[in-house]
């Protein structure tokens, strides 16, 4: 009931904020010329990992990296691999076991360095060989990596790889500057440096990072900001209010509330795709030791009992879920791949929520109730909400949740650690399903930090990744998911829409079903201070 009484006192101040606004609309983002110069300020969600392509892992980084660091592809407001640092998609030859990828010419990295074959073959072999790389999972098919010439790349594969092309329009993808590999080794991500609009400038901890224009940028043209500085605040009440009054240019995944709000005031513009990531519950079975040690399953009750994970699943209500906590603006889901995917599930239907069932389960188990959960969660408002509606929803078939809020950089360690019992987390999506499920689900998967294990689940990931037909691929994810719904190691819970706000002064903020903020072009409008 707390977080029903909460929510009724959110929808107040919603309407009573909507009503200070005066009955303006928010008009649509604008994609106009822009003057040259200046500096824009983004608030970010959170404060992103390290800033280092091979070993970065989290959404908020991306959005960085987009700006400082360019892949060899990228994708496009349709959702499409195109070319980036590359000029063709990859051409493909021995049954799909030989890789080709022209790259372009006459491109230098941030410090001058000149951008060639060597360079893509130095980057590709990092995130392959590096200890504690979160790319070496992603590349598993690759076996070489050969410099053709200054122009071509050659990667050689164990087997036809279909995901290929959109790993690499993200961080594997990345290509950084030899000359800063060679001079920092691991501690590359202090002071990154890659071919971008934007270079690296400085960071300061939890606070904000700062990029200037990259003079030696081949497209610097197209670049109107001399500086651009991510601001990081957690609080997104706070990033609502900080965007409206001008304290920041612009601001990403806002809060629903918050968003509903900004689309009264008409000297805002607002973006909203629907994210090809998830939200979910992980629970740990097996991670005990640590990712990367040998699994051995957890002494608490959902590690130990397949049906009181179900059980706890049947207690939630995923409808309610969203209303109470999101207005119902987001898409309530049972799967990593997003509806809008062309991989999507067709005709999926999530179980509804069985208080009978779930209570009969625990019986059944000879469990003693309530029966002990530990959740963590980021430690902001609106996740802290989303735990104490899990905690109540759960309470009623028999489970004694314990929220647990934490920061997210240091949840992600204890993640790693196996120090969790379960964990709401989500994940910004990939656009092919491989780099939804295959990492958290493959026994090898280089984010399998549940340590849930079964090899049907591993033999279909694994040959899904062979395979070109289309139609084939999706009928395999939809099999694994069947699988990984009855294992119950993810409880997969919504699709967000990722509520992004700008200042009507404000031009060129690109932002795609991806979630990313592309700001190459970004800029103040002309004639405007």
């Amino acid at each position: 009931m707390t977080g029903i009484r909460a929510f009724g006192a959110a929808l107040l101040v919603l309407v009573l904020s909507i009503a200070a606004c005066g009955g303006g609309t928010a008009a649509p983002p604008q994609q106009g010329p822009a003057q040259k110069g200046g500096e824009l300020t983004v608030a970010l969600a959170e404060d992103p990992d390290a800033l280092d392509p091979s070993t970065a892992r989290t959404f908020v980084g991306r959005i960085v990296f987009a700006n400082m660091c360019e892949k060899l592809y990228d994708t496009n407001e349709k959702l499409e691999v195109v070319p980036q640092l590359a000029t063709e998609l990859p051409k493909l030859s021995d049954g799909g076991k030989t890789v080709t990828i022209p790259l372009r010419e006459g491109v230098k990295f941030n410090d001058g360095t000149p951008f060639d074959a060597d360079a893509v073959k130095q980057s590709i072999d990092r995130h392959i060989e590096l200890k504690g790389s979160f790319r070496a999972s992603e590349l598993s098919p690759v076996s070489k990596v050969t410099a053709v010439d200054e122009k071509t790349v050659e990667l050689t594969l164990a087997s036809a790889f279909a995901p290929l092309p959109s790993i690499l329009a993200d961080r594997a993808g990345m290509v950084m500057s030899p000359k800063q590999l060679d001079a920092l080794g691991e501690k590359f991500g202090d002071e990154p440096v890659c071919v971008g609009p934007f270079e690296f400038d400085k960071r300061t901890a939890s606070d904000r990072i700062d990029l200037k224009k990259a003079s030696d940028y081949y497209d610097a043209d197209k670049v109107n900001l001399d500086k651009l500085a991510f601001r990081i605040i957690t609080d997104g009440n706070v990033r609502a209010s900080n965007v409206r009054s001008g304290d920041v240019d612009v601001a990403e995944r806002l809060d629903p509330t918050d968003a509903t709000t900004l689309k009264g005031d008409p000297n805002l513009a607002l973006q909203s795709p629907t994210e090809i990531g998830y939200q979910s519950v992980t629970i740990n079975i097996a991670n005990k030791n640590g990712v990367g040690e040998p699994y051995e399953t957890l002494d608490t009750p959902l590690a130990r009992e397949q049906t009181l994970r179900e059980a706890f699943e049947l207690s939630l209500d995923r409808n309610t879920i969203n209303k109470v906590v999101f207005q119902g603006q987001f898409v309530p889901t049972c799967s990593a791949i997003s509806p809008a995917s062309p991989f999507a599930e067709q005709g999926l239907q999530c179980p509804p929520r069985d208080l009978a069932k779930a209570k009969q389960l625990i019986a059944d188990s000879g469990e003693k109730t309530p029966i002990p959960v530990e959740l963590m969660v980021e430690n902001d408002p609106i996740n802290e909400r989303l735990g104490e509606i899990i905690q109540s929803l759960s309470k009623e078939s028999g489970f004694d949740v314990k929220v647990r809020p934490t920061e997210f950089t240091a949840a992600l360690d204890k993640q790693d650690a196996g120090e969790y019992d379960t964990f709401q987390i989500g994940w910004s999506g990939r656009l092919d399903p491989d780099g939804n499920i295959y990492p958290f689900h493959h026994t090898k998967g280089s984010q399998n930090t549940n340590g849930a294990s079964d090899p049907e689940i591993d033999k279909l990931l694994d040959d899904a990744r062979t395979i070109d037909d289309m139609a084939k691929r999706r009928e395999m994810y939809g099999q694994a998911m069947d699988l990984i719904r009855e294992r119950h190691n993810l409880i997969y819970l919504y699709h967000r829409k990722l509520f992004t706000a700008s200042r009507q002064d404000v031009t060129g903020v690109q932002v795609f079903g991806d979630g990313l903020l592309r700001l190459k072009t970004a800029g103040r409008t002309k004639g405007e201070k």
